[in-house]
């Protein structure tokens, strides 16, 4: 299930951001590298008391301004607000209670959300300034939180506060045989069309499910290939084609659709044809250790001949090297063309992200393969390779024991995985490996 989120809020200047870094343990980069995916980071995985969060900075809020700017940063908070589980509105003891912090207490209560106030740089917890105690006056039911960012004081005493208002893991769980499949793509690559064309012919139950974002909208369906909840993402658009503030949430919800996905489609416009973008969106699935297909809809529109499939799957290929597994399949979401073949490949694909294989299966293949290709070896030394064993699946993730990780080159990991798929499929999944040294059992 996804993470819960917490978004940060409030006016200027009241230390939202020195909050979030003090949380988040570091002082967070303003980009992140991932592969096929680079974007400003506004938010940031964190972990209290054993409970996983998604934390969010926003900009601060002037409710009543004109400057352009400005109004482009209280929608991006606004957006946060939407996809939040619990807010914290951040206050500032020095300056008490301002108009701007009274506007934005009414626009937190009509969001319905839980919300707790935290009023910040309040240098002795343990003696409040008489000033703190203004801050009853915004009404909400918690009690005012004492804290300071800087020292990182009270950030404890919030993070509890925060935690009591998680949602229950049981209220997002489904039946175990039923697939999530996040669809994800660009703006116009047909993501909305091919989920209402799968609800519009092949429906038998279908409903409306609470989703986590505004943005991402969940349709149940149940039909004569199993079980499903689709969840159809707004497209992902060029960062120079947007404005940034916007743009991130637009990465964040699609970020937050691929988490909580069983299977991604990645929805590729066969009109125009594999873009960069299209590789930076397929990033999100690939990282996230997700089982994906290629969609390449619109394919009616296309000229065809005999070698047209072969030439557009060689370009999908070349561009996503690196999700080799990926199958790809081409679909019309306006005349159905292929639609049941896709259900086929979405149970195919999630079936092969949960293969598990005997420690005795893998230690065979291991054998083979070192015979077959010795290991790598530098000034004398030989890698051995000690055993492997499955530890995890979606993705399926083993563990190779050797005599040194260092002698343990990326080309011999590449090798053994192709050596893995080729006896035991994985098609449509990533497949990970970790390299530990003998000795390192419990790392």
């Amino acid at each position: 299930m996804a993470k819960p989120v917490v978004a940060i809020v409030g006016r200027p200047n009241v230390g939202k951001s020195t909050i979030f870094n003090k949380i988040a343990g570091e002082r967070v980069s303003i980009v992140e590298d991932i592969p096929g995916v680079t974007r400003d980071r506004i938010y940031y995985e964190c972990e209290w008391n054993r409970k996983q969060f998604l934390m969010i900075d926003t900009g601060g809020i002037e409710p009543k301004t004109d400057d352009i700017i400005l109004k482009h940063i209280k929608t991006q908070a606004e957006i946060a607000i939407d996809m939040a589980d619990v807010i914290v509105l951040v206050t500032d003891v020095h300056t008490g209670v301002t108009g701007d912090d009274r506007e934005i207490s009414k626009m937190l209560v009509r969001s319905q959300k839980p919300v707790l106030l935290a009023v910040n740089k309040v240098d002795n917890i343990g003696n409040l300034p008489p000033e703190f105690y203004e801050f009853y006056e915004l009404g909400f039911l918690s009690d005012p939180i004492p804290m300071s960012g800087i020292h990182g004081t009270g950030t404890g005493d919030l993070l509890d506060e925060v935690c009591k208002y998680f949602p229950e893991a049981a209220e997002e769980e489904k039946d175990d045989d039923t697939i999530k499949v996040a669809v994800i793509g660009k703006p116009n690559a047909g993501k909305s069309s091919i989920v209402n064309k799968i609800l519009g012919e092949n429906r038998l139950i279908v409903s409306d499910i609470a989703g986590t974002t505004r943005d991402a909208i969940d349709a149940e369906v149940e039909n004569e290939h199993g079980k499903y909840v689709f969840i159809d993402t707004a497209g992902i658009r060029k960062q120079s084609k947007v404005e940034d503030r916007i743009e991130k949430f637009s990465v964040l919800r699609a970020k937050m659709a691929v988490e909580r996905a069983d299977v991604c489609l990645i929805m590729i416009d066969a009109t125009s044809g594999v873009t960069e973008q299209d590789e930076k969106i397929a990033g999100l699935a690939h990282e996230a250790g997700k089982a994906s297909i290629f969609v390449i809809n619109k394919w009616d529109l296309i000229e065809k001949d005999n070698s047209t499939v072969k030439a557009f799957t060689d370009d999908v290929k070349r561009a996503f090297s690196y999700m080799e597994y990926a199958p790809v399949i081409f679909v019309s979401a306006k005349t159905g063309q292929r639609i049941d073949k896709l259900f086929t490949l979405i149970n195919h694909v999630a079936e092969q992200s949960k293969i598990r294989v005997t420690t005795g299966m893998l230690n065979d293949v291991l054998a083979d393969a070192v015979a077959r290709v010795q290991p790598p070896s530098d000034k004398g030394r030989y890698l051995k390779i000690y055993y492997m064993t499955q530890t995890g699946s979606q993705p399926p993730c083993f563990v190779v024991f050797c005599n040194s990780a260092t002698l343990f080159h990326f080309s011999y990991q590449r090798y053994l995985e192709n050596c893995l798929r080729r006896v035991f499929g994985f098609e449509g999944t990533p497949i990970k490996l970790v390299i530990r040294e003998k000795g390192d059992e419990k790392k």
